[in-house]
Formats: structure tokens, sequence, C-alpha cells
């Protein structure tokens, strides 16, 4: 009995030694700073979890949610919290968002969740900080200048959504969500890996990649069966069939690079690098299909969600493109240079970032004591920069909170007004790539169709966006 007793006390205190140890790392943070005397106000919350539960509510994506409003009205826009595990300065204010994304590397490193590398890789661009994103990055920028100038990559973007559109032709309503998604991912996979919607391996990649996307934003939980686990699993299967399809290439092209008159993707100028590894190319691929899938057909649904509620928008859209198609000869394709005439879309498709918020908030960390201001931000602490929050204070834009294309009229001090891809040395390198595919779309869509979206239909965060309901749009055919 005796030594059953002192086992039962045994474990009694190292239970509450255990929740100690967990409540005094909690809390340590705001005492061990207190000597820099400058610490955002604000408050840490439960142990362990902090404030992430609440700050991760949903809500519609054109709204700061109830977090960020209750927070920014009692301690102002930059404040202190416990999220991700991490003691967090929250930002939602202009000028220190815009310092922050200035800084990279100096002040501030990319520091997403330890279970985010897990499924993107430890040599993803996404991940990658220092040295190694700079080369990464560079890499990235010279592939999709190449794309860039080439007239198939327009060509395959126009010729998909044509393919989509004719699709309708016999339907009263689409659930546009799905539409967008398998238009994007149409795109990508011909111009990362020359596979077309038909192609078998195109069905593959599709499936595992649904799977990836979805464990992405799961709980991270590596048991058997968790939407975390799939996701994992289905990174190794994409990369096993992407590795096989470069194995295949190589073999076409007699296992040495090819001229550079004969690349005609992605994949083939990436095989050419020399100054990526195996991984690092097989991760450039991952990382392509992630951009030019969610983030592409996410904006498209945007854009379709806010247009299809403004007339006057729609009807500017049409004599747009009305006139872009009048200096063209009949199915005549479009180009860059007509790309570059599409100046209303641009400030629509503006708009629709900014309103919709297809990026909430990015993960940073402070690299040593910061002084912004009057306050301090303590080396170590998670930093996160929310651009939300810019986007739709009424302080930075008029009216924040109404649909206006037009606002855009001046470019003034765009780049900290409207930051949708990031900023700095980390601005997503693709991102002209997706408002061409978008202004290309809509290009074909606004002479085709006009389109009532359905009642109850709102991209809520998550913190990533989804509509509810799939974005349900009946149509209505325009007759030529």
């Amino acid at each position: 009995m005796a030594e059953g007793s002192i086992l039962i006390v045994t474990l009694v205190i190292g239970l509450v030694g255990f929740v100690f140890g967990i409540v005094l790392n909690h809390f340590w943070p705001l005492f061990s700073n207190i000597k820099l005397g400058h610490v955002p106000k604000g408050t840490f919350g439960w142990p362990l979890l902090g404030e992430t539960l609440s700050f991760l509510k949903p809500h519609p994506s054109n709204s700061i949610g109830n977090f960020l409003q209750e927070h920014c009205s009692r301690y102002g826009k930059v404040f202190k919290s416990h999220l991700f595990f991490s003691p967090t300065v929250v930002s939602c204010d202009q000028d220190l968002n815009y310092f922050i994304l200035q800084n990279e590397d100096k002040l501030f490193q990319c520091s997403y969740p330890k279970p985010i590398h897990g499924i993107l890789g430890k040599v993803s661009l996404l991940v990658a900080v220092g040295d190694t994103h700079k080369r990464l990055r560079n890499v990235s920028l010279s592939l999709i200048s190449t794309i860039k100038s080439k007239p198939e990559f327009f060509n395959d973007v126009e010729k998909s959504a044509i393919q989509i559109l004719q699709s309708w032709k016999n339907k009263k309503q689409v659930i546009f969500w799905e539409e967008s998604r398998k238009f994007s991912f149409n795109v990508i996979v011909k111009q990362v890996l020359g596979l077309t919607p038909d192609d078998s391996q195109s069905a593959i990649i599709l499936q595992d990649f649904l799977a990836f996307m979805r464990g992405l934003i799961s709980l991270p939980l590596y048991i058997p069966g968790t939407p975390y686990a799939r996701a994992v699993q289905a990174r190794s299967r994409i990369s096993s069939t992407v590795k096989a399809i470069i194995e295949e290439r190589r073999k076409r092209h007699g296992g040495s690079c090819c001229s550079d008159n004969k690349r005609n993707d992605f994949l083939d100028i990436l095989l050419c690098v020399d100054t990526l590894s195996e991984d690092e190319k097989v991760s450039f691929v991952l990382d392509s299909l992630l951009g030019g899938y969610e983030t592409t057909s996410l904006l498209m649904a945007m854009v379709v969600f806010f247009v299809g509620q403004s007339q006057v928008a729609l009807d500017q859209l049409k004599v747009e493109h009305h006139n872009v198609r009048s200096m063209k000869k009949k199915e005549e394709l479009l180009n860059w240079e007509d790309y570059k005439k599409m100046d209303f879309t641009q400030k629509v498709i503006n708009e629709a970032l900014r309103y919709g918020n297809v990026v909430k908030f990015v993960h940073r960390k402070a690299l040593k004591d910061v002084k912004f201001r009057d306050y301090v931000i303590p080396a170590g602490w998670k930093v996160l920069p929310v651009f939300s929050a810019v986007h739709l204070d009424p302080s930075v834009h008029a009216n924040a909170l109404q649909f206006n294309p037009w606002r855009w009229e001046s470019d003034e001090q765009i780049c900290k007004k409207l930051t949708p891809f990031g900023g700095g040395s980390r601005c997503c390198p693709g991102f002209e790539l997706a408002k061409v595919e978008v202004a290309f779309f809509l290009h074909h869509l606004v002479q085709k169709y006009r389109w009532d979206v359905e009642e109850g239909e709102q991209p809520i965060a998550y913190p990533y966006v989804e509509f509810q309901n799939g974005l349900t749009i009946r149509l209505h055919q325009i007759s030529t």
C-alpha cells in the first residue's frame, strides 16, 4: 500500500509540475520582456492554445472578423497575443506591415508553423529563408520571365478559358468555384508539366493535390486517416509522379538539356537549370502547382462574385473587352499587348484582391529586438502582418467596405495600400501570370454571359478562403 501511495503522489507531483511548466512557458515572455518597457498591449489568453482558436474563427473574408475588431478597439492596431504556440505581435497597421515586409532577413524572417514544413517540404520556396530563398527566388523569377515571353502561354490560357465557357452552352447555372479550379488546374499542369486534362497523369495529380490542399489547412496531427497525414502521403505520391515525368522528359531529350528553341514548358526550362538539386526541382513544381491552382482560382471566383453584384462595373468591363476584341481579327488569340490594354480589368482585379482578401496574413518572426515607433517587438516573437486589416481600413481606403474598382484610378502608394501577394523579397513571383489568366477568362466571359449570384453566397475566411456553397451563379447567354 505504501508503495502504491508513493507512486500516486509521484504521478500527481509530476502532473502538477507538467501543468505548471506549460503555464510558466506560456506566460514567461510577459515577464521576461518587461525590461524592454514598450511591448504592445494585449493578452495571451489560455495556456498552450493562447488565442489561436479565436483568431482563426471563420468570418466573411471582406471583413476583419470579431477577434481583430475587438482587439484593435481595445489595444490599438498593433497588439500582443499568443498564437500558433508562440508569443506574437499582431499588426493591423499599414506602416508596420510595410516595414516588416521590407526588412525580410534583416529584422524579420519567414516563420511558418513546423507542420506546414512537413507538407510543403524543406526546400519549398514558400518556407525557405536566407540565401536559400534568394537563390530559389532568382531561379523562379527567371523561369516566370521566360514563360511570360512565350506566346504559347497566352494561347493555352485563352484556349482553356474558351473550352470552359463552351461547356456551359446548355447550362442554366454552374458552381463557379469548381469551374474556376478546373480552369486554373488545366492551365497550370499544361504550363508546368506539359499535360492536358485528358492525360491520365493529370487526373492522378489532381486527386492527390486535392488531398494535399485539404491537409495544408487542417489540424497538424500525423495520425493515420487524418487530413494532415493524408496530405503528407499525397505530397510523397505527387513527388513520385513528378520525378517520373522528369525522368521521362530527360529520356525524350536523350539525357541532355534541350536546346533553347525546343523548350516548350516550365519543366523543359527547369531541367536546364544546373543550380537546383533534383529535390529542389520537384519542390519547384509543387510550389508552382500550389500557387497557380488555388490562388488563381480563388481570385477568379472573387472577381465573378463581386462583379456579379455591380452592374456598373460589369458594363465598363464589357466596353473595355469589346474594344480589345474589335482590334483583333476574327478568332485571333490574345497576347501580352492586349493584356496591357485591359486597364479597367486591372482595377477590378486589384479591388477584388483588396476587398476579398485571398491571403489574410503571413507568418514572420523577429530576428532581434525591433523598435518601431514607441514600442518594441522582442526577439524570437512571432509577428503577423494582417493584410486584410489594412485592405479594409477606412483610414486607408475611403468607403473600405464597398466594392469600388475606380478607387485605383490613382496608383499613389499602391504598394503599401495593397499587399495581396505579400511584399518585399517574398512577394509572390507569379502574381502577374495569375492576373493574365483572370483577365483572359473575363475577356470571354463578359462577352458571352451575364450572371446572377445566388443569395447566401459569401467568401468565408477560415483563414483560407472558401465559398460555402461553391459560388453558384445563374447564367444568361448573350446573343452574338
